[in-house]
This record gives C-alpha cells, structure tokens and sequence, in this order.
C-alpha cells in the first residue's frame, strides 16, 4: 500500500512540474509575422494558453522612416472570448509602413512572457 501511495505522489510531483513549467507561446499571428498587408483593422495574436487579461498588453509601434523617428500609436489590446487570443485594434487606419507589436503576455501559471512581431502595410 506505502508503494502506491509512493507511486502517487511522484506520478503527480512530475505532472505538477511539466505544469508549473509551461509558459505561453505565441502560436500564429495576423497579419503572419513579416507579412505586407493592407490596413488591418486588428492584429491578433493567439498564444497556447490561456492569459491573464490585467497583465496581458501590447503597443504598436510604426517603425522609423527617413526623417521621422518611431511612432506608438495609439490603439487597444484586450483578451478575445477564447482566453487565447491578445487583439490589438487602432483608434485609426494604419498608414502604410513597417510595425513592430511589443507584447508582453501572463498565463495562469503567473510568468510574464514578452516578444515582438513585426508586419508591414501596404
């Protein structure tokens, strides 16, 4: 019976490892990552677990052109229903140009995880 219960236990420590371990990974974008496109009306970027709304951000940069150095623009990112996936929607159409989205993202296992996806628009 002491086996057993032996056997348990460390059946569960490894499950509870592999899952405290896990962090969320970006799995697709859209647009794809450097991708041209026309003007998005929203970027989505679907992670393989679920995310925690209050810690889940992004800001989208228009990248520096000649002249003219990098620009936020102004835009919000909130959780779709699926829990999943971060959208990220302008306040106005997306000139054309190259973009840069810095995401930093938090799933239930409580580790920020952040990275970068870039796009261009037409």
């Amino acid at each position: 019976m002491r086996r057993v219960s032996v056997v348990t236990a460390a059946a569960a420590l490894i499950m509870f490892a592999g899952t405290a371990n896990a962090h969320p990974k970006l799995v697709s974008a859209t647009p794809a990552a450097n991708a041209t496109v026309a003007k998005p009306a929203r970027i989505q970027l679907r992670f393989s677990e679920k995310l925690v709304s209050a810690f889940s951000k992004a800001d989208l940069i228009m990248a520096a052109m000649p002249g003219m150095p990098e620009m936020k623009i102004a835009s919000t990112a909130a959780l779709a229903a699926d829990g999943q996936t971060l959208v990220i929607t302008p306040k106005a159409p997306l000139s054309s140009g190259r973009y840069n989205v810095a995401w930093h993202v938090v799933s239930t296992d409580t580790h920020k995880v952040a990275g970068n996806d870039a796009f261009a628009v037409k």
